[in-house]
């Protein structure tokens, strides 16, 4: 089920986390080959992904919300 990007945080390893409308989190992790997100590394990238939807497998799964 498709959500779109509301915020973002860090998790405690440091890495990036997107906060989905749906009260899910989801990470968003740059890490080539496996996940191709260089949006992910600046600030800017960030931003300009707010408002796009990711596939929330939370949703899908039924999972009870992470924030809000």
């Amino acid at each position: 089920m498709a959500q779109p990007i509301v915020g973002y945080h860090r998790d405690d390893e440091g890495d990036w986390v997107a906060e989905l409308a749906c009260g899910h989190n989801q990470h968003v992790r740059h890490n080539p080959p496996w996940n191709n997100r260089p949006w992910t590394e600046t600030q800017v990238g960030r931003q300009s992904m707010i408002g796009q939807q990711l596939g929330c497998r939370k949703c899908v799964a039924g999972a009870p919300r992470d924030w809000g």
